[in-house]
């Protein structure tokens, strides 16, 4: 009896030893999308349970009416995948990767620090204020595209300096961005 228990003991430690190697040739990749495709191939890439991270950030996109804040690539066209190397060539089946980024001869492999470097900076891009001192434009409105310095900011608006016209005019967060993040 107890040989039985050694064998299935064994065995048990040998998937799990099995898993870990596995999970040990697992590394991070880059794939090339088709243009504004990456959010999808993202979601078909996650549902064939494959491991993937597309870094995003938030952006305000000025239309003639509106502004409104979307998530976009930070590197357009371009998904990270963690998976073996031999799986990677499986993710070229995918409608919308285009094809696999080489270096030296090889499909580019991303260490984990430099994903937690962009991680990083994405969370401090994401929680940095708007700062008196600051360059801001207005993007909507009779004074849309016209820029200043940020002299007062308060609950729901901001005072800001209009060198332009000698003139402080107080303005609507939301009506305020940046000029840095504007595009």
């Amino acid at each position: 009896m107890n040989r039985s228990v050694t064998f299935v003991a064994g065995k048990k430690e040998k998937q799990k030893a099995m898993q870990q190697t596995e999970v040990d040739n697992q590394k991070w990749y880059v794939l090339y999308t088709a243009p504004r495709a990456e959010k999808q191939v993202e979601s078909r890439i996650q549902g064939m349970g494959v491991i993937c991270w597309l870094p995003l950030h938030k952006s305000p996109r000025v239309w003639s009416d509106r502004v409104k804040i979307v998530d976009i690539p930070l590197f357009p066209s371009y998904i990270f995948v963690k998976c073996a190397e031999t799986d990677l060539y499986k993710l070229l089946r995918i409608p919308g990767v285009s094809r696999i980024v080489y270096y030296n001869g090889k499909p580019a492999v991303v260490r984990e620090k430099e994903l937690d470097s962009i991680r990083t900076f994405l969370e401090e891009a994401a929680n940095h204020p708007l700062m008196e001192g600051e360059e801001a434009e207005i993007v909507c409105g009779v004074m849309k595209h016209v820029s200043g310095k940020i002299r007062r900011i308060r609950k729901k608006y901001l005072l800001l300096y209009l060198a332009q016209l000698g003139a402080h005019v107080c303005v609507s967060l939301e009506k305020v961005y940046p000029v840095n993040r504007i595009r």
